[in-house]
């Protein structure tokens, strides 16, 4: 009689726990491509809105500037802005009546005050840039050991039965087997996409982080000292 082998085979042949680590590992591999694929197109949206902050500094006022950076809600870069540009009307007031409600932030100087807002904005953008990474990390540490333990698992069934059977020839011994073997290689199979879709979104982020940082840095001369320090993108 021939015999079958294969994924199918194994799905048919294994036992509950055989197809729990399975599914285990399919969404563990939808998990970590979704999370891939969201924070790509993300990433290409922030690159795309950091090359428009030099835009920013050539407009002639702060209204033309934040038109010329797109007019984008999510921009963290204009969001930056215009944070900047509270903190600074804040301790500044035009309107005479926000000069009744005194805080005790008032007391800081102007520097401080929109160092602080800006760090602020730059920590709560920071935040969400890293969201979805920690499952990247989770499913590249875990997913070979799941497979392995499905290898494991897979192997000790298929001992037992081949013990039970009394049949220890090279044929009978190397179909289940690599059956079992299978699920180890489903689990680099998921764990290494995983693991390289983290390590380039991290640099991806740490680029687009770098431009904030800096782009955060001017904003804090000019709302300060009225001019921009850094002349560079």
């Amino acid at each position: 009689m021939e015999m079958q082998f294969g994924l199918a085979h194994v799905w048919t042949q294994g036992d509950w726990v055989t197809r729990a680590v399975a599914l285990i590992l399919l969404g563990m591999s939808l998990a970590s491509w979704l999370v891939i694929l969201v924070k790509a197109l993300d990433l290409r949206v922030y690159q795309a809105q950091a090359r428009q902050c030099e835009a920013f500094w050539h407009a002639a006022d702060f209204e033309s500037g934040l038109h010329a950076m797109g007019g984008e809600d999510r921009s963290p870069f204009r969001q930056l802005a215009l944070t900047g540009r509270n903190a600074t009307l804040h301790l500044n007031p035009s309107d005479p009546i926000a000069r009744r409600a005194p805080h005790l932030h008032d007391q800081l100087d102007v520097s401080d005050w929109v160092t602080r807002e800006l760090r602020s904005a730059i920590d709560e953008f920071t935040a969400r840039l890293q969201g979805g990474m920690a499952i990247l990390a989770s499913v590249g540490s875990t997913a070979p050991f799941v497979g392995l333990f499905g290898t494991v698992w897979g192997i000790y069934h298929a001992l037992l039965g081949i013990g039970a059977a009394g049949q220890a020839t090279i044929d009978k011994v190397a179909g289940p087997i690599g059956e079992a073997l299978i699920m180890t290689a489903l689990g680099l199979a998921v764990a290494i996409p995983a693991v390289l879709g983290y390590n380039a979104l991290v640099r991806g982020n740490k680029g687009v982080l770098h431009k904030l940082n800096r782009f955060g840095h001017d904003l804090h001369a000019l709302f300060v000292t009225g001019a921009r320090v850094s002349q560079g993108v």
